[in-house]
This record gives C-alpha cells, structure tokens and sequence, in this order.
C-alpha cells in the first residue's frame, strides 16, 4: 500500500466531464482515466460526451482509417 496519495494535477479554470459520476467538474477531481478534459469552458466540458459520439462517428465513416468491415472478419464469404 503507498504511503502518499498521488492528486491529480490541474489549473483553476479548467473544466473536466467525470465519466464515472457523469458530472463536469473544475480542475481534476477524478483519475485520469474516469474523465474528459481539460477544455476551456464549464459549456465545452458539459457537451463533451456529444462531442465524443461526434468524433466517434466521423473516425467510423473516415476512409483512411476503416480496414476492415465493421461487425466482422474481411474474409468472410
């Protein structure tokens, strides 16, 4: 068991959206990893799961970056 605790780092201003309690939140108060962020607005943080499903869907349809059909092998028949 650690002796110190690691804080999360962050500057007053900086807005994150917690995935694990689904609320923004200023400077960090969760892990890295349960959180979006930082962006520079309480707004931009409160919209940041849509903004997620945005980027997602435009990576999904990008041609670049689709190798394989979506759901399945590229050698079924």
């Amino acid at each position: 068991m650690a002796l110190f605790k690691k804080r999360t780092v962050g500057k007053p201003g900086e807005w994150y959206y917690c995935l694990e309690h689904k609320k923004v939140e200023e400077g960090p108060e969760c892990p890295n990893k349960d959180r979006f962020g930082p962006y520079a607005s309480r707004t931009e943080a409160e919209h940041a799961m849509a903004t997620a499903r945005e980027r997602n869907l435009q990576w999904e349809n990008d041609p670049k970056w689709h190798d394989a059909p979506a759901g399945g092998r590229d050698d079924e028949s």
